[in-house]
């Protein structure tokens, strides 16, 4: 059985799309869930998502989108919570594997914007005018929201060292 183009595109897009959501979402199954949506939505366009220059960057966005959309409807007493079993970060765990979950514990505790802005520029390499673009605000917006983010994960990091 053949697939289609946007199975073959999804195949390949996938793992991308997962590594992202998973910076961006404080849980595992909340990142599957993000990529889950999105792709629903990226399916019912996919004959005009495929005809765009670049059909990633846009799914990307559409990401993010989808991710400050349901943090928004998500109540605040979920947040900073850990999902049941998540495995806390100990020190006999590779130095690799520590420092992850200490980057997922310092973004679980900015904001769905703040953390869209971090991971878009820093992992994502884009520039503010995209991101930006990606969610609807300007760049000088975008810089804010970074520059809030980043004295929020120093202030953290910092009072973790004094701790």
């Amino acid at each position: 059985m053949s697939t289609s183009p946007f199975e073959e595109w999804a195949h390949r897009a996938g793992p991308g799309l997962r590594r992202v959501a998973g910076l961006l979402c404080d849980h595992p199954a909340d990142a599957d869930d993000l990529v889950q949506e999105t792709l629903v939505k990226v399916y019912l366009r996919w004959a005009r998502i495929s005809r765009l220059e670049r059909p990633d960057g846009y799914v990307q966005t559409m990401l993010v989108n989808q991710h400050v959309s349901m943090r928004r409807s998500q109540s605040r007493d979920r947040r900073g919570r850990r999902w049941p079993g998540a495995p806390a970060a100990v020190d006999d765990r590779e130095p690799a594997v520590v420092g992850r979950s200490a980057l997922a514990d310092a973004l679980a505790g900015l904001g769905a914007r703040q953390r869209a802005v971090v991971v878009l520029r820093y992992y994502c390499d884009l520039s503010d005018e995209q991101i930006a673009d990606a969610l609807g605000c300007s760049p000088r917006t975008v810089r804010s929201q970074a520059s809030r983010a980043l004295a929020r994960l120093r202030h953290t990091a910092t009072a973790e060292e004094l701790g």
